[in-house]
């Protein structure tokens, strides 16, 4: 999508939702930033209506944290948020990951085996790896069945966008993690719902480990100076 380019007047909000959504995940806005609502309002060609109506949509998303008297800054993500956030999508993923291996059906689990294999031959690729390994675990959830959890974790998958440390930008992450798929994925051809929710469990701790640097340790105190004799 053009930047720059006229906005068609349907949805005008959402349209407008979708744009700044999208420069907040490419970093042309980045976390911590003010937005500028009268830059926005001559670059896109809109009033202020739809604008903020697209904010608040933002808001609640928690792209876009509303300071009073001071506007709108893009979220800026803390290690608590992003550990916070990592439970929760263990808890929730690993929830679906037993579910599926206990009620998907054959060609649920081939299509999963599939995306598996695309997600391999990815590896070499790093923009086409985030892509199919975010559709993976979507497409877990939507098997599972449970819409309310389905939203949730694809609400929680927007915000984790906004972290700086990115599980996966670490050296050596991105095998780690198609090595963890590749054993989740056999616990769910094996059927097997514990197995499969433990893996899953385990997959966000280690993500949670990649993505919080770990603190430095402490420095050794200095030496007092020596005093000459």
């Amino acid at each position: 999508m053009n930047d720059t380019a006229p906005l068609a007047p349907r949805a005008l909000y959402q349209e407008v939702a979708e744009r700044l959504r999208e420069q907040i995940f490419a970093r042309t806005l980045e976390p911590g930033s003010r937005i500028d609502e009268l830059r926005l309002v001559a670059e896109l060609g809109i009033s202020r209506t739809p604008l903020r109506e697209a904010l608040k949509v933002l808001a609640v998303e928690g792209l876009v944290t509303m300071k009073v008297r001071r506007g709108a800054y893009v979220t800026e993500m803390s290690e608590r948020d992003v550990t916070d956030i990592y439970h929760l999508l263990g808890l929730l993923e690993s929830d679906a990951a037993a579910a599926v291996a206990s009620s998907a059906s054959d060609a649920e689990i081939a299509e999963l085996s599939a995306l598996h294999a695309e997600l391999e031959a990815a590896l070499r690729d790093r923009a086409r790896f985030f892509a199919l390994n975010e559709a993976f675990h979507l497409r877990v959830l939507a098997i599972a069945g449970n819409r309310w959890r389905s939203q949730i974790v694809a609400d929680l998958r927007k915000v984790m966008k906004l972290n700086r440390h990115h599980s996966l930008f670490r050296q050596g992450r991105l095998g780690e993690s198609l090595a963890e798929h590749k054993a989740l994925m056999s616990a769910l051809e094996r059927r097997d719902p514990v197995a499969a929710a433990a893996l899953s469990q385990q997959h966000f701790r280690n993500g949670l480990a990649a993505a919080v640097p770990a603190p430095r340790p402490a420095g050794k105190p200095r030496a007092a100076p020596k005093r000459r004799p």
